[in-house]
């Protein structure tokens, strides 16, 4: 009996839930915990009316807080109200709701854990259980998260618009982030202008969308269209980590073409596409041979090096425009049609090229959601299903409150 009545002021049970026996299974490694209660009416939560207690359908079963490493279940056989109107309505425990299958203080602990750990495999290790329970743990807080978040009690001045692949690169999704918190704010699958209108209609209302500045995002044409229809006062700003992927890509290209007739570029990759800076000395040695023997691809090299250096002018307010125009020039006389065809590209999206060359806003912000997010996949070895994608991304990186009650 002294067991059960401090079981129950643990628990925190009042208002006829009683703890009736606790038992002991050491074979298992578990502990039960049976709760049941008297009450011959219950109050309505919504209305608070009183209501008859109908009956008492079988004992659920909840896992909570371990027991000096026992796993704990509580178990009831929840009572059933009779409505004024005559339906019959399960009552939610003071421990759980009735639709899951494990306590608040357990979620609680779990999400504590997941936010430790990063990892929802590792986490349902430490607290011996299903992976299925901590993934469900996770949507269920997300779901929470999102419905606390107040809609329209945020200022955005800046956004940031990109995409990015899960179930191992095959699909993508469009993700929307305040690049000065680092907070992802809302995830659509695909990244079509339907997808992009979503994710925006979703996360911001129609006033918070008028007060928006700049948005920073790749060239992809949903994502523009999207943007000038969607966010009529903000300046469009093409990333600088996208723009300078593009130069990686093309001089890969080059690299891969010019291979196939020079052996000594064959696994050069990595050391061309590095920064300088981060060249080992071998690296360095066979980066030295390459621009030496004047290869194409070495021309190439020096094309996005000098793209880079344009971020960093002095005068770049009032000169964007001229060192870009310049920059693509010389590119064009070059005549490597890998490039030819970036520059092409940028010069389709000008405008939002200059206001990359000329904007303020660091490209390590915009990029900083997308690098936890990148974290995030290689921790998940990719996701099978969109919902597990969108959930983890914003369980870890939405900044919600994610806790039940």
């Amino acid at each position: 009996m002294i067991l059960e009545r401090g079981s129950e002021q643990l628990l925190g049970l009042s208002d006829g839930w009683e703890v009736k026996r606790v038992e002991l299974d050491t074979v298992q490694g578990e502990v039960a915990v049976h709760i049941e209660c008297g009450q011959k009416e219950l109050a309505d939560p919504f209305t608070q009316v009183p209501c008859k207690v109908y009956d008492h359908p079988p004992v659920r079963r909840w896992r909570h807080l371990e027991t000096m490493r026992y796993k704990t279940y509580l178990s009831c056989a929840l009572p059933r109200i009779e409505l004024p109107d005559g339906k019959v309505k399960t009552v939610d425990p003071p421990w759980a709701s009735s639709h899951e299958r494990h306590t608040y203080l357990f979620e609680h602990l779990m999400i504590d854990l997941l936010n430790a750990t990063g990892d929802q495999t590792r986490s349902a290790k430490l607290l011996r259980c299903g992976f299925n329970v901590v993934n469900r743990i996770v949507h269920l807080s997300v779901r929470r998260g999102m419905t606390k978040r107040p809609l329209g009690g945020a200022h955005f001045t800046h956004l940031s618009a990109d995409e990015k692949s899960f179930k191992n690169g095959h699909k993508c999704g469009t993700v929307l982030s305040d690049p000065f918190s680092g907070r992802v704010l809302d995830v659509e699958e695909d990244r079509t202008k339907e997808a992009c209108k979503n994710v925006l209609d979703r996360a911001l209302t129609t006033t918070q969308q008028q007060q928006v500045r700049t948005v920073t995002m790749d060239m992809w044409k949903a994502h523009i269209t999207t943007a000038i229809e969607r966010l009529p006062q903000a300046r469009i700003i093409h990333d600088r980590f996208h723009l300078v992927k593009y130069l990686n890509t093309a001089l890969n290209q080059v690299l891969r073409r010019e291979a196939k007739t020079h052996s000594e570029l064959k696994q050069t990759r990595y050391t061309l596409l590095k920064n300088p800076e981060n060249l080992t000395e071998k690296q360095r040695i066979k980066f030295e041979h390459i621009k030496a023997a004047n290869f194409e691809v070495a021309r190439a090299w020096q094309t996005r090096e000098n793209f880079k250096d344009l971020f960093s002018s002095s005068a770049l307010r009032r000169t964007a425009d001229q060192l870009y125009m310049q920059w693509a020039s010389d590119t064009m006389n070059r005549k490597i049609t890998e490039l030819s065809k970036v520059v092409v590209m940028f010069n389709a999206r000008v405008r939002g090229m200059l206001n990359a060359l000329a904007s303020p806003l660091s490209s390590a912000m915009a990029e900083r959601p997308n690098r936890k997010i990148q974290q995030l996949k290689s921790v998940g070895r990719g996701y099978r299903t969109f919902a597990n994608f969108r959930s983890a991304i914003l369980f870890f990186h939405g900044g919600l409150n994610l806790y039940p009650l």
